[in-house]
């Protein structure tokens, strides 16, 4: 949510905002119903001041006429009340519905574009393996070595499941037990905050293990569920809950109506959890494997900063994502998503898309969102500053590892031409062995 304060003063900036996003709102309307909300909240206060004081005066008279004239003023005054209080609640409720359709300005450099063909490719690293034979995808991998199994889970649960079995499920507890030991070793995060700003804050991030179910009023103040979105989550009737789609959707209502020291910032969080997602708009598409799934396992960073040190947070996780995929060896690109093809309460968002041989391409596997104050005012966290004022945090989250997603780059960009993978060698200790082997002796 905006700071209507800021509409009122810079109108243009927001129908700016919502054009290279995409998003169609009344911004007149808006600043309309605004100024009528605050004449009628001023004519009702007005009101109950004159109520007050005749209050005191009936209290103070003798004069039984002059007292019975007052009330009935004040019966008169009453009904005008009720009249202005239900014209008020008519307004409130326009008033929100139009500020909560109102997405958050990109920053400055974000590049404008219409959808996911005008992104920017900032950086490369890595250069993609050239095979000496064909390389295969992760499904066909998969069956191969008996480690993704979607025609059982298709069996049993329905189209875009799968069983992860064997090595496949050892890896994704390694790439957990590996991200957990970098994000709260202070030592590696000193050496990547300061790559991106010497003397950067190295503070460790706390790991949790999150809810995977969140109230619809929470999840509406995370600006993750609107009309617009709302077939893509999953929704419990009976419970009145939803599953989530990401860890960061319980992790940034953490600190919700609180306030927070200025010294305790940043405060950073790293979640593990299942994410469930209907995919409801992607039907044919990356359909086939673990791509793109209902259900996936991910892990997630959340943080809380004051509003100076965001972008550098943001510049800090995306750091992060890079020296972990580095950390794996494998080829990737970063890119700066453009105006149209990002979240809507993102101000700036920066993608990782890592070489997939099966596909021949980079395809997003991180993504790192800036929020700015966008969800803080709608979840009231704000921090005192140091001169005992009060302000919102900004707040941002960004993928560490989406495990579905990982595994075919590990798969794909680690297999050999005698049907065998390695396995990265930063994993191997948390699996006890150098390569998943062709058991069967196919290619």
């Amino acid at each position: 949510m905006l700071d209507i304060k800021f509409i009122r003063q810079n109108p243009q900036i927001i129908k700016e905002a919502c054009r290279k996003k995409q998003v169609n709102v009344d911004i007149d309307r808006l600043l309309e119903i605004d100024k009528k909300r605050r004449q009628t909240i001023m004519a009702i206060e007005q009101m109950q001041a004159e109520k007050n004081k005749a209050s005191k005066q009936i209290a103070n008279l003798k004069n039984k006429p002059e007292r019975d004239k007052i009330i009935l003023e004040m019966q008169e005054l009453d009904r005008s009340n009720d009249r202005l209080a239900s014209d008020l609640k008519a307004l409130e409720e326009e008033f929100n519905a139009l500020m909560l359709q109102l997405p958050n300005p990109p920053l400055a450099d974000v590049p404008e574009g219409k959808d996911d063909r005008d992104n920017k490719p900032i950086r490369q690293w890595g250069k993609p393996k050239q095979f000496d034979f064909i390389p295969l995808d992760h499904v066909v991998l998969g069956e191969k070595l008996d480690l993704i199994d979607i025609e059982k889970a298709g069996k049993i649960t329905g189209a875009r499941f799968g069983y992860l079995k064997r090595e496949a499920a050892l890896l994704e507890f390694a790439i957990i037990q590996h991200t957990f030991n970098i994000l709260t070793s202070t030592k590696i995060l000193k050496s990547i905050a300061d790559s991106v700003k010497k003397g950067y804050s190295a503070k460790t991030f706390i790991p949790v293990v999150p809810p995977v179910m969140i109230r619809p009023d929470v999840f509406r103040k995370m600006a993750r569920l609107s009309e617009a979105d709302k077939d893509e989550r999953y929704y419990l009737p009976q419970d009145d809950l939803y599953l989530i789609g990401s860890a960061e959707h319980t992790l940034g209502p953490l600190h919700q109506d609180e306030i927070i020291d200025e010294d305790e910032l940043p405060i950073r969080y790293v979640g593990f959890s299942t994410c469930f997602r209907r995919e409801a708009g992607a039907a044919g598409k990356d359909t086939r494997g673990i791509l793109r799934v209902h259900q996936f396992d991910k892990i997630e960073m959340e943080s809380f900063t004051t509003p100076e040190k965001s972008l550098l947070e943001q510049n800090f996780f995306v750091a992060i994502q890079e020296y972990l995929v580095q950390s794996l060896k494998i080829p990737y690109q970063v890119v700066m998503i453009c105006t149209g093809d990002m979240g809507k309460p993102d101000a700036r968002q920066v993608d990782i898309e890592c070489w997939l041989p099966g596909q021949n391409k980079y395809r997003e596997t991180h993504t790192s969102d800036l929020m700015t104050d966008f969800q803080a005012r709608r979840l009231n966290t704000r921090y005192r500053k140091k001169d005992k004022t009060v302000e919102f945090v900004h707040m941002n989250d960004a993928t560490t590892f989406a495990i579905g997603r990982i595994l075919i780059a590990i798969l794909e960009n680690y297999q050999q031409k005698d049907g065998s993978i390695k396995i990265p060698t930063v994993l191997q200790k948390y699996i006890g062995k150098t390569e998943i082997k062709n058991k069967r002796g196919e290619r």
